[in-house]
């Protein structure tokens, strides 16, 4: 597939500020730190809530113990920002938390009751105060036996499933945010501290809760995520919370955390994450089998012998809790309710989800819920057993094809079944909806034919490249390549088409480096086994000239694209598909070395070909013309170049809809015609706008939002807004623009009212510098 190019001129996103004003004086306010706010304790009233004592403190705000006397009179617990922290970040997310514990009504979240602001503006809200005791200390304190302790938690994961389906995650879950009050005698979970920038424990506490500001990490050493301690990973979802509660469970099961605390506290952070990314722990069995020391008191707390607990824990209850604590998410759980559900098959001597189901082990399961029939129809079952097997050699043959058929069907099917009862009342159920529910069931839909699974998971990659969602599609296309290198190999053709399409999906999020390592050897491999004209080393040999050619390598670029074109009108003729993709990716590396005409050439023909084959709306046809605009432009007809852009524009919002990242894109360069042309307010708008698009879907560090970023800045200097234009070039820098602007920012002539100013040249200084580094990384 081919790539459009943009002209990278870079929206504006408001730049949040400290707050300039003091913390104050602590004796006066209920938020200040150390002896002196303990002192104001049941001195001190905010609203109908005398203040009682301090019950946590963390970076952004205090938890106090409060007595509340109108209208009824009952203790609550209030938070409260801390003074001094009215910046826009803090607000925020403390906002967020006041929000997220409102719109949710479960018996294991604690409630909200009230919200408001204190009389010098300090925000607040009041929830339920839970007298309770951390989940793992009440089950150790009350010495519950395993499936005591399996019933309560399964308690807590319905908790966080009701969290998620409001839209919320944790992502701080451990045994001090889950709080276990006693009921009319019976044990009941409290989910607190919801939000992401809380401490409430002491910060002696080994639990204490990390900085959560952005680009920091989000969670507690020991049940936070692997993805949770990698900044690449920017796509945080709910099974991180599964993670956590698989850590949890893992201490409820063996009173240790799978990773040794004492001993990260004696390695430096890196070393602490890498374990935590690319070491897999003990199994709980293990960890409790070789504790030796402390393994008597473990079982002394769940009513049990030593080697009797490790016999319980090994098997199931093992192969539950290393799925909910893979590394890998996809391996994981999908939901909380899905660990609850396979814990629940145990409970019930039931066959888990989480282990490989033999015929012995099914067998065995079945013995265990049907003990005194099976012993006296053990004879008769030798028989059928025996029948059964002689008739399934038969039917093998046959009922294979017809298998895959019915689990293509059933698949399919369970797509569109609506789970939702307000969702079957006669909602819209929308094709991304669809899509989004089939690839989280595609792991476990079609897991008896890993072949086709994989098959599916490339589809439904296609489809999420074309809706431009591309970390999903490169997800997918992932899953599938490992699959089949699994099954059939390394050097399978169908492994090495999922190979090239996930180099692909690479380089559509903005990796060109990672496309170009697994491209090359995907090309060489191709050539040797399938031949020069075969679709995928075609494929291979497209998809690495488009990544080299925005790398800025542009001959070998081009003779790479010279040679696939010359194949396939040879192999496929002047108007297939392949041909016209190819003709496109050759214009795309000529525009960039500077040969316009020849560029521009190649798109008007394919350009005709796609408006004749496809028609005036398709997404190929609109790349064809947003492509022939830019060399337009390129060649000095800023008119014509506006015309064709305003055209791709107001088909793509049609068409394509305002979250798809081409009708970003198509707006994005509009904006930079209008700028030429010297429309500077319709260009500003239009920035805005695409930068409002970016931001949602590649989020603030992505090289397309910095793009947008830089767009706003040369806007502004051109509108004579100085300081603004170093704001915003500034922003666009650090957010990572890419070498090629990072080492054009000097010769904008957009900026050059910004020469001679210190702060341009500093910003100038750095760019340079973040442009040789990555340069030399390559």
């Amino acid at each position: 597939m081919g790539e459009e190019n943009s002209n990278p001129k870079p929206n504006s996103e408001n730049v949040e500020k400290k707050s300039d004003a003091a913390a104050g004086d602590p004796t006066l306010d209920p938020s200040g730190t150390g002896d002196a706010a303990a002192n104001l304790a049941g001195r001190m009233s905010i609203g109908p809530y005398l203040l009682v004592k301090i019950l946590g403190e963390g970076g952004m705000g205090q938890v106090w113990l409060a007595e509340q006397t109108a209208p009824v009179r009952r203790r609550v617990a209030l938070k409260l920002i801390k003074g001094g922290l009215y910046d826009s970040a803090a607000m925020q997310r403390f906002e967020s938390e006041r929000q997220s514990l409102a719109v949710m009504n479960h018996p294991a979240i604690a409630k909200v009751f009230d919200a408001g602001s204190t009389a010098d503006g300090q925000p607040y809200f009041v929830m339920e105060y839970v007298d309770g005791l951390p989940i793992t200390r009440y089950c150790d304190n009350r010495k519950l036996k395993i499936r005591e302790r399996l019933e309560l938690f399964v308690k807590v994961c319905e908790g966080v499933q009701h969290a998620h389906q409001k839209a919320i995650i944790h992502r701080d879950l451990k045994p001090s945010n889950i709080l276990v009050v006693e009921v009319d005698a019976k044990p009941v979970p409290r989910i607190i501290d919801f939000g992401i920038a809380k401490a409430v424990s002491s910060p002696a506490n080994a639990e204490q809760t990390m900085l959560t500001q952005a680009g920091a990490l989000v969670g507690t050493p020991g049940f936070m995520s692997p993805e949770q301690t990698d900044p690449r990973v920017q796509d945080v979802d709910t099974r991180t919370d599964v993670y956590s509660l698989g850590v949890v469970l893992y201490v409820l099961l063996t009173g240790t955390l799978p990773f040794d605390l004492e001993e990260w506290k004696k390695k430096p952070l890196d070393e602490v994450l890498r374990q935590l990314r690319e070491e897999d722990p003990q199994t709980p069995s293990t960890k409790l089998r070789e504790g030796k020391e402390t393994a008597t008191d473990t079982a002394l707390k769940r009513a049990t012998e030593p080697r009797q607990l490790v016999s319980m824990l090994r098997g199931d209850l093992d192969w539950i809790t290393m799925k909910a604590i893979e590394k890998d998410r996809s391996r994981r759980y999908g939901t909380p309710s899905d660990l609850a559900a396979d814990i629940d098959r145990y409970l019930q001597d039931k066959p888990v989800v989480a282990r490989p189901a033999s015929a012995g082990y099914r067998l065995k399961k079945y013995v265990r819920r049907h003990r005194w029939a099976v012993a006296s129809a053990s004879g008769a079952a030798v028989l059928l057993v025996a029948f059964a097997i002689n008739q399934a050699v038969q039917l093998r043959r046959i009922t294979r094809e017809r298998d895959r058929a019915n689990r293509i069907t059933d698949f399919m099917t369970d797509m569109f079944k609506v789970s939702d009862p307000s969702v079957a009342r006669g909602n819209a159920v929308t094709a991304r909806e669809i899509l989004d529910k089939a690839s989280k069931n595609i792991g476990t839909g079609l897991a008896k034919d890993p072949e086709l699974q994989a098959e599916m998971m490339q589809v439904m990659a296609t489809v999420y490249d074309n809706l431009g969602l591309y970390p999903q599609a490169e997800t997918l296309a992932d899953r599938a390549f490992e699959t089949l290198r699994a099954v059939l190999g390394p050097k399978h053709p169908n492994t090495l088409g999922a190979e090239q399409r996930l180099g692909w999906e690479l380089f559509r999020e903005g990796r060109n480096t990672d496309a170009e390592k697994l491209l090359r050897p995907t090309l060489e491999e191709s050539r040797r086994l399938l031949g020069p004209t075969n679709p995928t080393t075609l494929g291979a040999m497209g998809s690495l000239g488009i990544t080299l050619n925005q790398e800025g390598r542009y001959p070998e670029a081009e003779k790479l694209e010279r040679e696939a074109m010359g194949i396939e009108v040879r192999t496929y003729g002047p108007e297939h598909p392949f041909t016209v993709q190819a003709m496109d990716n050759l214009a795309h590396v000529l525009r960039n070395e500077g040969q316009f005409a020849e560029a521009e050439k190649l798109y008007r023909h394919t350009l005709e070909i796609h408006r004749r084959l496809l028609g005036p709306e398709h997404l190929i046809t609109l790349l064809s013309l947003h492509n022939l605009g830019g060399v337009v432009l390129d060649e000095g007809r800023p008119a014509e170049a506006e015309k064709l852009y305003r055209e791709a524009t107001d088909i793509a919002r049609r068409v394509l809809g305002p979250e798809h990242p081409d009708t970003a894109l198509y707006m994005n360069d509009l904006a930079n015609t209008l700028s030429d042309e010297g429309h500077y307010q319709e260009a500003e708008k239009l920035n805005r706008e695409a930068l409002e698009i970016r931001s949602r879907i590649f989020g603030p560090d992505h090289p397309v939002t910095a793009s947008s970023v830089y767009n706003l800045a040369c806007l502004a200097a051109l509108m004579g807004r100085r300081d603004e234009a170093l704001t915003l070039l500034s922003q666009a820098v650090d957010h990572g623009l890419g070498p090629d602007l990072d080492l054009g920012i000097l010769q904008d002539s957009d900026l050059k009212s910004l020469h001679g100013d210190p702060r341009f040249d500093t910003l100038v200084k750095h760019a340079q510098e973040r442009a040789a580094a990555a340069q030399k990384l390559n």
